[in-house]
C-alpha cells in the first residue's frame, strides 16, 4: 500500500471547535503512527461567512494542541483546477450544463453542472461500521457546481482529496450520507476511492448533537479558560475512543501514538462531560513541577489581586501550594479572587461580632481563647512563627476546651471568612505581628 495521506479540512466560518480538534486529532495520531503525512486543507469558499481571524484561529489551536501538519492547502488557491475538472467532465459528458429556474426569481434562469448519476447501489467499507449500502436513484442527477465558474463541496472536496492523494478519510459521522455523491464524482474523474472511517458524534450531556450555538464548543475558550493543552489532547482522545478493555485513564501523546488505532474509534457517539475534562486538567496541573506551577499561578493571582488589595509578593508566594491543592483549571484562581477569597492574607478583613465566637459559644468565651492564643503565640520567636510551632502551643488548649470552641473564633478573627484554611496555616503566612494585631482586634469587637 502507498504511503499513508489523511487530511483534516476545517471550514474558516467559526473558531475552531471541539468536534473539529478531535477529528484532527485522530488524523494526526494515525498518520503519525503509520508514517504517513498529516494534511490541514483550509475550505474556505464560503466568502459570506469566512472570517481571516476564524482561519487563524485554527492555525493558533492546531499549534497550541500539538497537532502540527505536513502540508497545508487553501481550497480558494485550487479554484483554476476545480475548472480544469468540471470542463473535463462536461467534454466528456459525464456531466453536463442546465438551464434552470433561479430559486429567488423564477422568471430568470441560471446555469449548474450536474452530474449524469448513473442510478447504482454504492457499497463502501467503512473501518468503524463496516459495509454501508446507498441506493443512488434517488440523488437523481445532483447539482456539482453552481456554474462552471462555482464548484459546490462536494466536488471540491473529491478534486482536492484526489489531487492531494488522500488515502483514509477520516470525518464525522454527519459526513456519512455525503460518501455516495462523493464516490460517484471519484468515479466519474476516475479516481481511486480513499479508505473510509466515520467517527461517533460527539453529544451534550443530555445526549443530544453538541451544538456550537447552545455549548460552548471552541478550543479557544477552554484555553482561555485555563485548561492545559495536553489535558485536552487526552480528553478528546477517549471521545469515542479506548485502547481496549483496560482502565487506563493518562496518555501523553507519545503514549497515544503508539496506541491509537482505527479499530479502537467506537461506534456510539461519545459524551462530553466536562466534569471529567476538568479531572483531567488537575491531573495535569498536579504532575507541573513546583517551579513551573508557581510561575504560572503567581501571574495569574497578580492580576487578579492587585486592583483589590495592597500586593504583597512575599504572602502570595505562600498561597501558592495552598492553590496547587484546590484548582481544577487555571480561571479558578481568578474565580477565587474575584470572590475575595485570598484578600484577607492582604489586608485585615472586616469582622463581623456576631460571628466570632463559634455556635455553641458566647463572645465571653470567645474573647477569653483569643486572649489564651494571643498570649500563647507571642511567646514564639519571630523566626519559629511555622504552621507547626503554633499548632503546638494551641492544640493541647483547643482539645481541653473544645477545639471548635477555640479554633473557630482564632480562625475567623484571622480570615473574616466561615471558610478559609485552619489557623495554623493562616498564622504562619501571615507572619506574627499582623497574626496578633487581628486577634487583638477581634478582642477589642468583643468589648
Amino acid at each position: 500500500m502507498s504511503q499513508v495521506r489523511v487530511r483534516i479540512a476545517p471550514s474558516p466560518t467559526g473558531y475552531f471547535h471541539i468536534g473539529t480538534a478531535r477529528t484532527a486529532l485522530f488524523n494526526y495520531l494515525y498518520a503519525k503512527q503509520q508514517g504517513g503525512v498529516f494534511v490541514l486543507r483550509i475550505e474556505d469558499t464560503d466568502k459570506e461567512r469566512g472570517k481571516k481571524e476564524y482561519e487563524e484561529d485554527i492555525y493558533a489551536q492546531m499549534e497550541w494542541l500539538g497537532l502540527s501538519f505536513d502540508e497545508k492547502y487553501v481550497q480558494s488557491e485550487h479554484l483554476d483546477r476545480h475548472k480544469e475538472l468540471l470542463r473535463k467532465l462536461v467534454d466528456e459528458d459525464t456531466a453536463y450544463i442546465s438551464k434552470e429556474p433561479m430559486k429567488d426569481d423564477p422568471s430568470k434562469t441560471v446555469e449548474v453542472v450536474r452530474l449524469r448519476n448513473p442510478g447504482k447501489v454504492v457499497t463502501f467499507t467503512d473501518i468503524i461500521r463496516g459495509d454501508i449500502s446507498f441506493d443512488t436513484t434517488e440523488l437523481k442527477d445532483f447539482v456539482i457546481a453552481r456554474s462552471i465558474d462555482d464548484p459546490l463541496y462536494h466536488f471540491a472536496v473529491v478534486a482536492d482529496d484526489g489531487d492531494a492523494g488522500i488515502t483514509h478519510v477520516i470525518r464525522g459521522e454527519d459526513h456519512i450520507s455525503n460518501t455516495p455523491r462523493q464516490i460517484l464524482l471519484q468515479e466519474a474523474l476516475g479516481l481511486p476511492r480513499p479508505i473510509y472511517a466515520h467517527l461517533p458524534l460527539i453529544l451534550a450531556s443530555d445526549r443530544t448533537k453538541m451544538s456550537k450555538r447552545k455549548h460552548q464548543t471552541s478550543i479557544k475558550d477552554f484555553r482561555e479558560r485555563g485548561y492545559e493543552a495536553q489535558a485536552m489532547v487526552n480528553f478528546m482522545a477517549l471521545l469515542g475512543w479506548s485502547e481496549g478493555s483496560g482502565d487506563k485513564e493518562i496518555y501523553s501523546m507519545d503514549a497515544l501514538m503508539k496506541a491509537f488505532s482505527l479499530e479502537g474509534i467506537h461506534k456510539g457517539g461519545a459524551v462530553f462531560n466536562e466534569e471529567k475534562l476538568r479531572w483531567f486538567n488537575r491531573e495535569y496541573i498536579l504532575r507541573l513541577s513546583d517551579e513551573e506551577f508557581e510561575a504560572k499561578a503567581m501571574k495569574i493571582l497578580k492580576e487578579s489581586m492587585e486592583k483589590r488589595v495592597s500586593w504583597n509578593e512575599t504572602k502570595a508566594r505562600a498561597i501558592i501550594p495552598m492553590l496547587k491543592e484546590r484548582i481544577h483549571v487555571w480561571s479558578d484562581i481568578a474565580a477565587f479572587s474575584a470572590d475575595g477569597e485570598f484578600d484577607y492574607f492582604f489586608e485585615a478583613p472586616k469582622l463581623d461580632p456576631a460571628k466570632i465566637p463559634d455556635k455553641k459559644s458566647s463572645g465571653a468565651d470567645a474573647k477569653a481563647h483569643l486572649a489564651y492564643a494571643a498570649v500563647a503565640l507571642a511567646a514564639i520567636s519571630d523566626e519559629d512563627f511555622s504552621n507547626e510551632n503554633v499548632k503546638s502551643v494551641l492544640w493541647g488548649y483547643a482539645t481541653e476546651k473544645g477545639r471548635g470552641a477555640v479554633l473557630w473564633p482564632v480562625r475567623y478573627s484571622l480570615s473574616g471568612r466561615e471558610k478559609s484554611p485552619d489557623p495554623f496555616i493562616l498564622s504562619a503566612i501571615l507572619g506574627k505581628k499582623e497574626t496578633l494585631n487581628r486577634l487583638h482586634l477581634a478582642q477589642d469587637i468583643l468589648g
